[in-house]
C-alpha cells in the first residue's frame, strides 16, 4: 500500500515539473550586487539552459581577475574584451548571460544584446546594493576612499541606462534567490518570442 502511495506522489511531482523553450538568450543587466550571477544560475537551472558569465569568460581567457585586468590594462582595454566576449556568447549559445555592471552602459553592447537576445534589468535599490557589496573587496570600481559615495554616484549615473532594458524585475531584500528567479520567469513569459512553456 505504501509503495502505491509513493508512486502516486511521484506522479504528482512529475506532473508539477514544467518545461520551457527559450527562444533568445536572456541577458541580465544591473548594478554590482543586484544578483545577476546568483539569480542567473538559479534561472538557468530552472529553465534547463546554460548559464553564461561574461566576466568569468574574460577572466578565464586572460588568466587574471577583473581587478587585475583593470589594474594592468585599464578600463578601456577591459571594455573592448567585454564586447568581444558578449558578442561571442550571444552568437554561440542560447542561455542565461550574466554581464558585468558596466557592460550595458556601452551603446555597442546594448545594440548587440537587442539584436541577438533580450535584456532584463535586475532593479535593486541603493541600500540593498550597498548591503551586499560593502564587505567585498572584489569590486575594482569601489576601491576608493569613500566606497558608498562611489556606489551612489555609479547608481545615479547608470540607472537611467538600465531603465532602457527590454524588461525589468524589481529586487527586494526579502526575496530569496529562487523567488527572484521565479519573478524573472514570470516577466519573461510576457514575451512569447523569448520564453514559452511547453507541454
Amino acid at each position: 500500500m505504501q509503495t502505491i502511495w509513493l508512486l502516486a506522489g511521484e506522479r504528482r511531482a512529475l506532473a508539477a515539473v514544467r518545461h520551457w523553450k527559450l527562444h533568445k538568450t536572456v541577458v541580465l543587466v544591473g548594478m554590482m550586487g543586484a544578483g545577476k550571477t546568483a539569480v542567473g544560475k538559479a534561472l538557468a537551472a530552472r529553465l534547463e539552459v546554460p548559464f553564461l558569465d561574461s566576466d568569468a569568460e574574460i577572466e578565464q581567457a586572460a588568466n587574471m581577475s577583473i581587478a587585475e585586468i583593470f589594474a594592468r590594462d585599464g578600463e578601456s582595454f577591459f571594455r573592448d574584451r567585454e564586447t568581444q566576449v558578449i558578442n561571442r556568447l550571444l552568437e554561440n549559445q542560447r542561455g542565461i548571460l550574466s554581464t558585468g555592471g558596466g557592460a550595458f552602459l556601452s551603446e555597442r553592447n546594448r545594440a548587440l544584446i537587442s539584436e541577438k537576445g533580450v535584456s532584463v534589468w535586475l532593479d535593486a535599490e541603493l541600500p540593498l546594493l550597498w548591503n551586499r557589496v560593502k564587505h567585498k573587496d572584489t569590486r575594482p570600481l569601489l576601491r576608493t576612499d569613500k566606497p558608498h559615495a562611489t556606489l551612489k554616484a555609479l547608481y545615479e549615473a547608470r540607472v537611467p541606462v538600465y531603465a532602457t532594458a527590454d524588461l525589468s524585475v524589481k529586487a527586494r531584500s526579502d526575496y530569496a534567490i529562487e523567488t527572484m528567479a521565479g519573478k524573472v520567469v514570470e516577466t519573461l513569459l510576457t514575451r512569447p518570442d523569448v520564453l514559452e512553456e511547453i507541454e
